[in-house]
C-alpha cells in the first residue's frame, strides 16, 4: 500500500461519524453519555461564533422560485381565436342581416311603412307571435311533465318513448306537416273524434299551434332532463321527513331547481316556433287574414318578385322576434329562471 493511500485512510479514521457532531456544537455522543452541560456550552459557543441558531444552520437554503413559462394550450391564442370567431359570426350572421337592411333601405319610408303595416301583414304578425308563444307555453308545461316521467320512473318502452322525443329533430318539417294534417283532418285518426265536438284542427289557427308545439317539444324535454338527473331524491325525502307535504316539496324543493332549465327550454322553443315554415303551411290552410303566418307571407312576396317588400317584412319580423326574445330572457333572469338567449 502506498503512502498516499495510508494518509487517506488515516484521515477517514480521524473524521467523526455523520451523526456524531451537530453544526456548531460538540459530538452528539457527549449528550448520550451525560455530557449535556458540555454539549450545551459547546452549542452556545458555536451559536455565538456563527451568529445563527442551530435550526437556522441546519435548514437548507431554498432556491428562489422559478418563473415557468406559460404552457401553450392546444387551441390557438386569444387573438387568433377571437379573430376567427368574429369572422365566422360576421359571415354567417351579421352579413346576411346587413344585406337584409340594405335591401329594405331601397324603399322610401312611406312605402316601407305601408308595406310592413298593412292589414294582411299585421294579421300574419299576430298569428305568428301568438301561436309561437302558445306553443312554447304548452311545451314548457307538458315537456316538463314528460321529462319527469322519463327520469323518475321505469316502465316498459321507456327507451322507445325517449327516442320518439327527438323525432321532430330528425323528421323533415314538410313530412311532419303532411302527417299532422292527415291525422287532424276531419277523416283522420284524431280529427274524426274531434269533429263531432265542433273542434277543427287542420286548416285552422289551432293547427298552427299544434304544428309549432310538435317542433318545439324536444327543446324543453332535453333541457330539463339533465337537471332532473342531477337532482337528488334525498332532498325530497329530507323535506318529507321534516313534515313537508307534496305540494310544499314541489313548490319549494323541485320547482326552484327546474325553473332555470324550463325557462331556457321555453325560450328555445319560442325561437324555434317563430321561424318555423315547412310543417305549418301543410296544416294551416294559408288563408289570408286568418291562417297565414309571416314566413309564408314573405315567400308569397318573393314569388311575386317583390324582393324589397319581402326583405322589409323579414326585417321587421326579425327585429320584433329579437326584441321578444330579449324581453323573455330578461324576465326569466329576474324571476330566477336564468334562461339563455339562443343564437
Amino acid at each position: 500500500m502506498s503512502m498516499r493511500s495510508l494518509s487517506q485512510l488515516a484521515a477517514l479514521l480521524r473524521r467523526p461519524p455523520p451523526l456524531a457532531r451537530q453544526a456548531g456544537g460538540p459530538p452528539a455522543f457527549f449528550s448520550l453519555l451525560g455530557g449535556g452541560a458540555a454539549a450545551g456550552a459547546g452549542g452556545r459557543e458555536g451559536g455565538e461564533r456563527g451568529g445563527r441558531s442551530e435550526t437556522e444552520v441546519r435548514e437548507p437554503r431554498r432556491p428562489p422560485p422559478r418563473r415557468d413559462r406559460p404552457r401553450r394550450g392546444v387551441l390557438p391564442g386569444f387573438g387568433l381565436a377571437m379573430g376567427f370567431t368574429l369572422t365566422y359570426l360576421g359571415l354567417i350572421v351579421l352579413l346576411p342581416v346587413t344585406m337584409l337592411a340594405a335591401k329594405s333601405a331601397t324603399l322610401t319610408w312611406s312605402h316601407f311603412w305601408a308595406t310592413v303595416t298593412g292589414p294582411r301583414e299585421l294579421a300574419a304578425y299576430r298569428l305568428s307571435f301568438g301561436a309561437a308563444f302558445a306553443a312554447a307555453a304548452i311545451n314548457a308545461v307538458f315537456g316538463l311533465l314528460l321529462a319527469w316521467v322519463l327520469e323518475r320512473y321505469s316502465f316498459p318502452g321507456k327507451k322507445l318513448i325517449d327516442g320518439l322525443v327527438d323525432l321532430p329533430f330528425a323528421l323533415p318539417t314538410a313530412v311532419a306537416g303532411i302527417a299532422l294534417a292527415s291525422v287532424y283532418a276531419r277523416g283522420g285518426w284524431i280529427g274524426r273524434w274531434l269533429a263531432p265536438a265542433g273542434i277543427e284542427v287542420a286548416y285552422t289557427r289551432l293547427g298552427v299551434v299544434v304544428a309549432l308545439t310538435f317542433v318545439g317539444l324536444p327543446f324543453v324535454v332535453r333541457t330539463v332532463q339533465p337537471v332532473l338527473r342531477e337532482l337528488a331524491i334525498e332532498l325530497e325525502e329530507a323535506a318529507s321527513t321534516l313534515g313537508a307535504g307534496r305540494a310544499q316539496i314541489l313548490a319549494r324543493v323541485i320547482l326552484p331547481e327546474l325553473t332555470p332549465a324550463a325557462a331556457t327550454g321555453f325560450v328555445l322553443a319560442l325561437a324555434r316556433a317563430l321561424g318555423e315554415y315547412g310543417s305549418v303551411i301543410f296544416i294551416a290552410g294559408n288563408m289570408p287574414m286568418r291562417s297565414e303566418i309571416t314566413p309564408l307571407l314573405i315567400m308569397i312576396k318573393l314569388e311575386q318578385y317583390d324582393y324589397a317588400g319581402a326583405t322589409a317584412i323579414a326585417l321587421v319580423f326579425l327585429l320584433a322576434s329579437f326584441a321578444l326574445l330579449l324581453i323573455v330572457n330578461f324576465v326569466s333572469r329576474r324571476g330566477g329562471g336564468g334562461a339563455f338567449l339562443p343564437a
